[in-house]
């Protein structure tokens, strides 16, 4: 699970049924980080009421603070949890990007030991 988690509302009065499931929806995002990656990872999470002429939108913004990366979603409709729901799904795909590069990043330095251990006997 990530943590910490923090939930700011911006004209917008985060009850508990909100909290706990955006608290629930991103922490969960831990099982799509390297392992090397899940404990120093933390998230910020921004609530938002825009006012407009033909009624109320809500804008859910989540910011991932990861080891040498920052990743960023940003959404907006006429529900909030909805907003919460496509801004994991778009996290989910830039976490993917982020495991595969620094999984690459690890299996060469793993082959490179292999081949320095090898070279030295």
């Amino acid at each position: 699970m990530i943590s910490p988690i923090a939930i700011t509302g911006i004209k917008y009065d985060v009850d508990e049924k909100t909290k706990k499931y955006v608290e629930q929806k991103v922490g969960k995002l831990d099982r799509f980080l390297p392992r090397h990656a899940r404990k120093s990872a933390s998230a910020e999470i921004k609530l938002a009421q825009v006012d407009q002429k033909n009624g109320n939108k809500y804008e859910a913004e989540v910011i991932l603070y990861l080891p040498e990366k920052t990743l960023t979603a940003k959404d907006s409709t006429v529900n909030i949890l909805a907003a919460v729901d496509i801004v994991e799904a778009k996290l989910q795909a830039q976490l993917a990007k982020y495991k595969e590069q620094h999984s690459e990043d690890r299996s060469v330095l793993s082959r490179f030991k292999r081949s320095f251990a090898r070279e030295s006997q």
